[in-house]
């Protein structure tokens, strides 16, 4: 679908921005497009720093972007592994760990939606309209959650 106006936004003045240890994303929303800026420190990894937010083994996410500064080495589940460093665009499938090479920060513009959607969100888990955060809690009543949760997946209470 086309935009029915001229649109812009700056990364400066993001839409929202997540931290992290050693890290950030600044994300905007222009109508259907989403881009992402990371800007990720060294010493920066995704397996120390994202995987306690997202909950997987590896990155599960999949990222298209452009590479402003700074070098990332990328690993694939099955063992693949590729250096990204400035001006290099690039695809990255889900499945992957990462992380910062050298002194320099690195600063990569990604435009997959998939990015915006769940990038260090933490996982959660949707069930008959009633959500229930991994690792979290909602004001006390992760226990009640789970129960109803349990409830409208058959009556009996599930292992977690």
């Amino acid at each position: 679908m086309a935009a029915e106006s001229l649109q812009k936004k700056n990364l400066d003045s993001p839409d929202e921005t997540r931290t992290f240890e050693n890290g950030e994303v600044q994300v905007i929303t222009l109508g259907e497009f989403n881009a992402s800026r990371f800007v990720l420190e060294p010493g920066w990894r995704w397996s120390e720093n994202i995987k306690p937010i997202a909950g997987t083994d590896t990155c599960q996410v999949l990222h298209t972007g452009y590479q402003v500064s700074g070098r990332m080495h990328v690993r694939m589940e099955d063992g693949t592994e590729e250096e990204v460093g400035p001006g290099e665009a690039y695809v990255i499938p889900p499945g992957h760990d990462a992380w910062v090479v050298g002194d320099e920060a690195v600063v990569s513009v990604d435009m997959s939606s998939a990015t915006v959607e769940r990038y260090a969100k933490k996982v959660t888990d949707t069930v008959g309209g009633i959500t229930d955060t991994v690792g979290g809690t909602v004001s006390g009543t992760t226990d009640s959650v789970r129960g109803v949760t349990d409830n409208l997946l058959g009556g009996e209470e599930k292992q977690r």
